[in-house]
């Protein structure tokens, strides 16, 4: 099956000499949810923007559903329906109009009984003769989505989609998202509420610092750098660990109240029953124990932790070479 999206050696350098990404390569499925994580200034946007053909790229290639997003614009841009971050709109314009006006602007004949469908799904048909400066912020950011699906594109971009909505719009937010999987267009969405992408993506992409550090199946990743942590509530705080367990990977937390070990779910042997049997012979009594399972959070931070150090790394050895 030949990708949706195919982003091969893409690199964006701005005028005064910022590299926002570096030999980017990304191929996007067609009937995917896909979370593109990475923390501010990663890149995220960019990406979308070049895609989406808002901003033009240094060098490299990109294509939608195989049209070349350069040479061949109006095509691409037809098959992508975009939800930018920030709420930009008429404000003095119906909802119905707007929605209207956006299909014409990609030639598409007219179709009422499709916007109808549209805003209907989205809860807006009852607003369809309200004018965009009445609506409360998560009906505009419902607009927003609406106008980016009514020239019925396969493919959505959905930046930051649920930034400022409460959690109420945001879980029907995350329903519609899955509809629209159901129905065939494949979803890209960059998000800060990590939890989204864990609820919602098939796969997984984190960017740091213009770079995408990793593609994969969200599942496989969580499986495969995943971790769990033995959580033990002690009968009496501890000051510091004995130095007969400096040895374990043992942490203290809730002001010595609490020791956690973590151990890596992929391993045959998970040494709690040595550490058990260590903490008895150490005299540290618990009264109770859970384990918990890393999250997609706990592997994002990691990541970019660690691209963090490498890029440090390097820098170090530049300068003292």
């Amino acid at each position: 099956m030949n990708p949706i999206i195919s982003v091969s050696n893409l690199t964006k350098t701005y005028q005064g000499g910022f590299t926002a990404l570096r030999e980017v390569n990304l191929d996007i499925h067609p009937g995917e949810i896909f979370a593109l994580l990475g923390p501010n200034g990663a890149g995220k946007t960019t990406l979308i923007s070049i895609i989406c053909g808002i901003v033009n790229a240094s060098s490299g290639l990109v294509k939608a559903d195989g049209h070349d997003v350069v040479r061949d614009y109006r095509a691409a841009r037809e098959k992508i329906g975009l939800v930018p971050q920030e709420l930009c709109t008429d404000s003095f314009e119906s909802v119905l109009a707007t929605v209207e006006f956006s299909r014409g602007l990609f030639g598409k004949p007219p179709n009422p009984a499709y916007l109808e469908q549209l805003l209907r799904q989205l809860s807006l048909w009852e607003k369809k003769d309200s004018r965009i400066m009445a609506l409360s912020g998560g009906m505009k950011r419902r607009l927003m989505i609406a106008k980016a699906l009514s020239h019925e594109p396969k493919i959505l971009f959905l930046d930051e989609p649920t930034a400022g909505v409460d959690v109420e719009l945001r879980q029907d937010m995350w329903a519609m998202v899955r509809e629209l999987r159901e129905s065939g267009v494949t979803v890209i969405l960059t998000t800060h509420y990590i939890e989204e992408a864990e609820e919602m993506a098939d796969r997984v992409g984190v960017i740091n610092h213009g770079q995408l550090i990793l593609v994969e199946d969200k599942e496989t990743l969580i499986k495969r750098m995943g971790s769990k942590e033995l959580l033990l509530q002690l009968l009496e705080p501890l000051e510091c660990l004995p130095e007969t367990l400096a040895d374990l990977p043992l942490e203290i937390r809730a002001d010595g109240h609490q020791l956690v070990y973590r151990f890596d779910i992929q391993e045959g042997d998970t040494g709690i029953t040595n550490l058990l049997r260590r903490l008895d012979k150490a005299a540290i009594d618990f009264r109770d124990l859970q384990t918990r399972e890393s999250s997609l959070e706990d592997i994002f931070v990691d990541l970019v932790r660690d691209a963090r150090q490498q890029s440090d790394s390097k820098t170090g050895q530049g300068e003292t070479a």
